[in-house]
């Protein structure tokens, strides 16, 4: 005790800086005493943390330099500095919490989980939650993986078209069909269309994705008494895919006996000229505004394509509607669709009804998914820009010519059969013939150039082991 007093006069003479540094004591004993009281644990450290730092720059502020060693003043400063970091970095206590805070979440509200979906973690739950020592590791269940099966039904479900596209765009094309065959009936009286229809994959049920495109029928009735047909490869271009129609019998019955003499090239009907007089009445006398307006869109006849096409915009949905003159004998369905070049006399032979009469009937027979298989690969096809030429004809070909060898077709084998018509059409495009179901004359890929079906086959032979690339 004695020698605390005596210490305490030294601090005295040194110009009352004792009694001040007894005073700052004071005060630090009577705030860590109480400290833990008031702050808590936390705060307490807090505070004791400040205090040494703060007594110790007192302390060496009020001990005697060593005057013979020249960098104690250097060391000095430097301890000093040393002390005001530790009194900056020291953390801050925790402020007092408001009223208005109370009500602030935490975290970000989790988001609802949707049934059959598993719960995506967040990265603020990782944050400052390290596992306890000794807790048992949860091990994450990995995420199931899809069988071809279940990504090809799943695939199914998404290739539907709307249900406002499926209502409306036969209404509104059926619509314009009346509009069209009024006013060929009223200008020209004389050419015996029949009656027109709709055709197409929509009113099949085997569109995908929009319903953009429907096929008008205009039937040229023609007199079975003055024409004939003669197969195609039986004439100069020798193409069993196309046909011509021969006027027959001019000594009996001379140029002019038939309402459709006037779209003759030489003794044959032209399907070329035929399509450029409908195509002039079309750009030319229809008063599409008008009937537009009378149905609620607007329509366009397209100017520069080679086929008869009008296109339809209306507040739902946007539409192309592609007129074929049709002809219809001795079971064939011709269509005035002439190949480029310069013969124009050729009416192209079109399976499309039997083709899909025949998957409809056999999908009947034993309850199979050949229809289904169909829709999955036009939507497959028509996600894929080089694989546009392959959908329609050429898959429902793949399909039929399957069904006499594969019997099987019931659902649950989708994703055998979906791989077998992979396998089969790559290896028809590597031969480069693909036979029609219905005239196996007729090559389907004839039409492709060479850099075209190496395209499609290297696609189709990279989705044989990778299927999900297709299915995107």
């Amino acid at each position: 005790m004695a020698a605390f007093w005596q210490q305490r006069g030294r601090r005295q003479e040194n110009g009352g800086l004792g009694s001040v540094i007894d005073g700052l004591g004071s005060v630090f004993d009577v705030l860590l005493a109480n400290a833990r009281l008031v702050l808590g644990v936390s705060g307490a450290a807090v505070l004791a943390i400040a205090t040494l730092a703060v007594k110790r720059l007192i302390d060496r502020a009020t001990s005697p330099r060593d005057e013979g060693d020249p960098k104690a003043e250097q060391k000095s400063l430097e301890e000093s500095w040393q002390d005001l970091a530790l009194i900056k970095t020291t953390p801050k206590p925790p402020k007092k919490q408001r009223r208005e805070d109370l009500s602030e979440p935490l975290l970000p509200p989790a988001q609802p989980l949707v049934p059959g979906e598993l719960p995506v973690p967040r990265q603020e739950d990782h944050l400052g939650c390290p596992a306890p020592l000794g807790a048992p590791q949860v091990e994450s269940s990995p995420l199931r993986c899809l069988t071809l099966q279940e990504k090809l039904l799943s695939r199914s479900s998404q290739l539907a078209v709307p249900e406002i596209q499926v209502s409306l765009v036969p209404q509104l094309a059926r619509s314009i069909c009346t509009q069209l065959q009024n006013f060929l009936r009223s200008k020209c009286p004389e050419l015996p269309f029949g009656r027109f229809f709709l055709s197409g994959v929509l009113l099949d049920g085997l569109e995908v994705l929009a319903a953009e495109h429907v096929h008008l029928m205009l039937p040229v009735v023609l007199d079975a008494g003055l024409w004939s047909l003669i197969p195609g490869e039986d004439t100069v271009v020798r193409n069993p895919q196309y046909w011509m129609i021969k006027r027959i019998d001019l000594g009996y019955f001379p140029r002019g006996c038939s309402p459709w003499d006037r779209f003759m090239v030489g003794r044959y009907l032209s399907s070329n000229v035929l399509n450029e007089t409908l195509h002039k009445l079309l750009v030319a006398s229809i008063n599409w505004p008008a009937i537009g307006g009378l149905l609620g869109c607007v329509i366009h006849p397209v100017v520069a394509s080679r086929e008869l096409k009008l296109e339809v915009k209306h507040d739902q949905v946007e539409l192309s509607i592609t007129l074929f003159p049709v002809v219809e004998m001795e079971d064939k369905v011709l269509l005035a669709v002439p190949p480029e070049g310069l013969v124009e006399n050729l009416w192209l032979e079109s399976f499309y009804r039997a083709e899909v009469s025949r998957v409809k009937e056999l999908d009947a027979g034993d309850s199979g998914a050949r229809q289904l298989c169909l829709r999955i690969l036009n939507g497959m096809c028509r996600s894929q820009p080089s694989l546009h030429k392959l959908g329609g004809s050429p898959v429902t070909n793949v399909i039929l010519h399957l069904s006499d060898t594969a019997l099987d077709w019931a659902e649950e084998s989708l994703a055998d059969r979906f791989q077998q018509v992979l396998e089969e059409l790559v290896a028809c495009l590597e031969k480069g013939v693909l036979p029609s179901y219905f005239n196996p004359k007729i090559n389907l890929f004839s039409g492709l150039l060479e850099e075209e079906i190496d395209e499609m086959g290297f696609v189709l032979y990279k989705a044989i082991s990778e299927p999900e690339v297709l299915l995107k």
